[in-house]
């Protein structure tokens, strides 16, 4: 099964479209699930990670404006992300738009639970090959249903003029990014889901092309 294009899905993308995936957090250092509902703060390595891709959106920008759109995640884990980076662009914080779209993926009943809890209990539960859920979190969300929520979000907003900087997750990242590079839908999944990338990433995607803007050094789950 094929992607729909951006152009049959969505409304025409207008700019730069910068998303990051957001630095370390307790629970990802301590192997625990986190996914849409727990606020979680960065660690110190999250904090470098963020000042890192900061410095390096900065660097990429050059002597250019700073995207105009500040978007995130409502959780406190974007939101410290987005606060560091903003220093380094010279945006101000209090200007970020919060959507709830934007969120990870809903863990269901695994949030705040450990990964080796869980798979003592019922057997390995992520694709080792690709870094994904292979199971439907007990009473959370599946790919699908993030794609069609970030469908809604890019129909109402990426039209909008102007570049955008985007603060997310790992997961709901990946299927953004699929989204908008019209990455084919994978059976498996029932989205579009673009490779994986450590925490403190930041890709620019410009009419369907994605470009490595930072490459972060983080290697926790999302």
């Amino acid at each position: 099964m094929g992607a729909k294009s951006i152009s049959d899905s969505f409304v025409t993308i207008r700019g730069r479209l910068f998303i990051a995936r957001h630095g370390e957090t307790v629970f990802n250092a301590a192997g625990r699930m986190q996914g849409d509902q727990m606020d979680t703060p960065l660690t110190r390595a999250g904090f470098a990670q963020a000042d890192a891709m900061g410095a390096g959106l900065a660097a990429f920008l050059g002597d250019g404006p700073p995207p105009h759109h500040l978007w995130a995640s409502p959780y406190g884990r974007a939101l410290q992300t987005l606060a560091i980076v903003c220093e380094h662009i010279g945006e101000d914080w209090h200007r970020a738009h919060r959507d709830a779209r934007l969120a990870e993926i809903n863990v269901g009943r695994w949030g705040g639970r450990s990964y080796a809890e869980i798979i003592a209990e019922q057997g390995d539960i992520v694709d080792r090959s690709c870094g994904l859920f292979s199971v439907r979190p007990p009473e959370g969300e599946w790919y699908d249903e993030i794609a069609a929520r970030l469908t809604s979000w890019l129909d109402e907003h990426g039209g909008a003029p102007g570049d955008k900087l985007i603060i997310m997750h790992g997961m709901s990242s990946r299927v953004l990014r699929g989204l908008l590079t019209g990455i084919d839908v994978d059976p498996r999944w029932g989205a579009p889901i673009a490779p994986g990338l450590p925490q403190g990433s930041m890709v620019m995607i410009e009419d369907g092309i994605e470009r490595v803007v930072h490459l972060g050094a983080g290697k926790a789950p999302a």
